[in-house]
């Protein structure tokens, strides 16, 4: 069986939340210079993330069932942090709620641990 028809994989990323997972994430470039392994699907390899993501365990422990090695998961998760796609992403996952009426934005809660601190303010 195929890993994303899995139970698990697909209540890791649902197919909603893979129709706004999918456009914000770069597309695969191959190299100029050739060789290495065809890509992984960034499907398969998104929802290995989400798995060590709210499983909170280290990469190495990622289980082989997912088929995606754990250099490949822990490779596109940096390159997706670098591109900007997780905020890009709450955003997107924000705005479909919002869209649906599911989100009261008359109380709302800050998280003081993602504001930074500026030097000197008390």
């Amino acid at each position: 069986m195929d890993v994303m028809e899995s139970g698990l994989a697909l209540s890791l990323v649902p197919d909603e939340l893979w129709e706004l997972v999918e456009p914000l994430l770069p597309r695969f470039e191959t190299r100029r210079q050739g060789g290495g392994t065809a890509p992984v699907e960034d499907r398969a390899v998104f929802t290995a993330v989400v798995y060590v993501l709210t499983a909170g365990c280290a990469w190495r422990h990622l289980p082989g069932e997912f088929g995606v090695s754990v250099p490949t998961a822990n490779r596109r998760f940096q390159q997706w942090t670098r591109a900007g796609v997780w905020p890009r992403l709450h955003r997107a996952v924000l705005d479909a709620h919002d869209a649906a009426g599911d989100v009261d934005w008359s109380s709302a809660i800050v998280d003081a641990a993602s504001l930074r601190a500026k030097k000197g303010d008390l």
